[in-house]
């Protein structure tokens, strides 16, 4: 199990210390338990953050430290059985360490399976004969009748909630406040970017913590962990771990295939059908929860969804699948993906971006009708690239896929990319309220 101190890129971690991760979490868990009054950890029933409240936990036994751990699970409803037996097993045979925060309360979560559905929301009274289980038991379950949440929303985003959250934990504690999140940097470059961002204010040595406010910070004691230092650790320590993961390995999945995520959620509808496989009386519930969902089973995985290479219907442009696409959809749908392309188109048109230089040549030598619109202005020596007219695609451009075209509006609303995160869009507060407003419109439709 290697660790490595040192920044740069994922491909650090091949450099060796004299230490390994499990021993660099040891030190990373002294540092925490010596200097913050209040520390929760953010469990959502995964490998990772399994992995990580069990190393906590055996940390504070190991030690003789009184104080208890937080655990914040929230809860999405539609989940494996497999994965709520962890959790509950999880809560149970610790609750005398444990401060439990395990919440069922309805959050606009992001619905990938259908154009209908922007968000659906968990553990919704509006929809209980639909729930895909039962609201759990326990004394400590926090449910939209019994919580305390001075800054929740009905049905707020659960980015939102997951964010609020912290900071209430720590105006009701006393004292400096870490959240512990089990991130590895090997796992995306978005989850290295939250371990390696210069510009934030850590405490101690290295990146792992982030100031997130007074007297609030997350820390990533996990950061340079492996997947396969996960299931090593749980095996030397006979950990307790979510079996679905075994059943991962009998359907066939590589270790590094294996997630657990909501069943609607864009990072997670490729293995749609593996609920089918795995936990059919669950999966039957699934496909009544959600409108789309047994359509995202089955094409998931295919072109149909934007997840494989397509080619274009006979008689269209892509600029005219687009509009015909676009005619297909409700209205707010419509609405919202016109007002990012618009973004787009204008963005390209009027302002320009940098590209790389290889796509810079390519797209000169294949002319694509460009001009150079000045500097850029966080990188000084590129040009900003103006297209005079939204290319139909950009196929024989293979250095890059961050070109505007007809093609990628296409895609986005194949693959249900209601954000237009394959436009290298990312949502705005603004965004969200509108997108929630519009909801409540047309939602009885």
């Amino acid at each position: 199990m290697p660790h490595d101190n040192k920044r740069g890129g994922v491909k650090t971690l091949k450099k060796y210390l004299e230490i390994n991760v499990y021993e660099a979490v040891q030190e990373r868990l002294k540092y925490i338990f010596e200097n913050f009054d209040n520390i929760y950890v953010a469990f959502s029933g995964g490998k990772d953050s399994g992995l990580l409240l069990n190393l906590v936990l055996d940390y504070k036994r190991r030690h003789n430290i009184d104080k208890k751990v937080g655990v914040f699970h929230q809860d999405f409803e539609a989940q494996y059985q497999t994965t709520t037996d962890f959790v509950t097993r999880m809560f149970e045979n610790n609750i005398q360490d444990i401060e439990p925060y395990w919440v069922c309360i309805p959050q606009a979560s992001r619905c990938a399976v259908s154009n209908y559905q922007m968000y659906w929301y968990p553990w919704d009274p509006d929809k209980e004969s639909a729930w895909v289980r039962p609201m759990p038991k326990q004394d400590y379950i926090i449910n939209l009748q019994n919580h305390h949440f001075d800054f929740y929303k009905y049905r707020m985003s659960q980015e939102d909630f997951y964010a609020e959250f912290s900071h209430w934990y720590a105006r009701v504690h006393e004292g400096t406040t870490v959240c512990l999140l089990g991130i590895r940097a090997d796992e995306s470059l978005n989850r290295y970017r939250a371990y390696a961002n210069d510009k934030k204010i850590s405490l101690g040595d290295g990146k792992w913590t982030t100031q997130m406010g007074k007297n609030l910070y997350h820390a990533y004691p996990l950061y340079d962990w492996t997947t396969k230092d996960v299931w090593v650790a749980n095996g030397k320590f006979d950990f307790d771990y979510n079996h679905i993961y075994d059943l991962f390995y009998k359907a066939g999945l590589s270790i590094n295939q294996m997630r657990v995520a909501s069943p609607y959620h864009e990072s997670a509808k490729d293995s749609l059908n593996l609920y089918r496989v795995l936990e059919p009386d669950t999966w039957i519930r699934i496909v009544g929860r959600v409108q789309g969902a047994n359509f995202g089973a089955i094409y998931g995985n295919t072109k149909a969804l934007g997840a494989r290479k397509f080619t274009l219907p006979p008689g269209h442009t892509w600029r005219s699948y687009v509009k015909f696409l676009l005619a297909t959809l409700p209205e707010s749908m419509r609405e919202s993906y016109i007002a990012k392309f618009k973004t787009s188109i204008k963005f390209w048109w009027k302002t320009g971006g940098v590209v790389n230089e290889a796509a810079l040549k390519e797209l000169e030598e294949c002319n694509y009708p460009i001009r150079h619109n000045g500097r850029s202005s966080y990188s000084k020596d590129k040009d900003k690239i103006r297209f005079l007219g939204t290319p139909d695609n950009t196929d024989d451009i293979k250095s890059t896929i961050d070109i505007p075209s007809w093609k990628r509006m296409a895609i986005c609303i194949l693959k249900n990319d209601h954000l237009c995160k394959y436009m290298g869009f990312t949502q705005t507060k603004r965004q969200a309220e509108r997108e929630r407003e519009l909801l409540e419109k047309y939602r009885n439709l």
